[in-house]
C-alpha cells in the first residue's frame, strides 16, 4: 500500500531536510561535537536549538505543501482542506515554547498528527501516489531525532 517507488529527486531532498535534525541529535549525544558545533557554526546551529527551530519552519513548510494538496479539490473538499493544512503552522506557532522538552514533545506530536494529514489528502487523492512512502520514512526519522532530546 505504501510502497510505492519515491521519485529520486523528492527522496533526496525530503532525506536533506532531515539533516538539521540528525545534526541536532548528534550534538546532543556528544558534547563534543556540540562543543565543536558551537566554535564553528554557533550555539544556535546545535543541539535541541536547531531542531526545535528548524523542526517550527518545517511544520510551517508543511501547511504550505496540504495547502497546495488543497488546491486539487472543489468545494467543501478543498475549504476543509485549506482549514486543515493551516493546523500544522499554527501548531509550531502556539505549541513550541516552554523548553527543549516541552517544545520537542510538541513538534514530535505535530509531525505525527501532520503525518494523519497527509494520509487524509493522500485518501483523496490529493497527494501523489508515492506521498505516503515518503512522508512515513521522514516522519520516522524526523520523531527519532527529536526523540534524543526528551533522552
Amino acid at each position: 500500500m505504501f510502497d510505492l517507488p519515491i521519485p529520486r529527486s523528492a527522496l533526496i531532498l525530503g532525506l536533506a531536510g532531515v539533516i538539521p535534525f540528525g545534526w541536532g541529535a548528534l550534538t546532543v549525544l556528544s558534547p563534543e561535537l556540540a562543543q565543536w558545533g558551537i566554535d564553528t557554526l554557533g550555539p544556535r546551529f546545535v543541539g535541541p536549538y536547531i531542531q526545535l527551530f528548524y523542526g517550527s519552519i518545517i511544520l510551517s513548510f508543511m501547511s504550505g505543501v496540504l495547502w497546495g494538496f488543497a488546491t486539487k479539490a472543489d468545494g467543501p473538499v478543498a475549504a476543509t482542506g485549506y482549514a486543515l493544512s493551516t493546523i500544522p503552522a499554527l501548531w509550531a506557532f502556539f505549541f513550541t515554547g516552554g523548553g527543549p522538552y516541552s517544545a520537542a514533545t510538541f513538534l514530535i506530536a505535530g509531525f505525527v498528527g501532520l503525518l494523519a494529514l497527509d494520509y487524509m489528502f493522500w485518501k483523496q487523492n490529493l497527494a501523489p501516489d508515492w506521498w505516503m512512502s515518503l512522508r512515513i520514512l521522514l516522519t520516522a526519522l524526523v520523531v527519532i531525532c527529536l526523540g534524543v532530546i526528551l533522552i
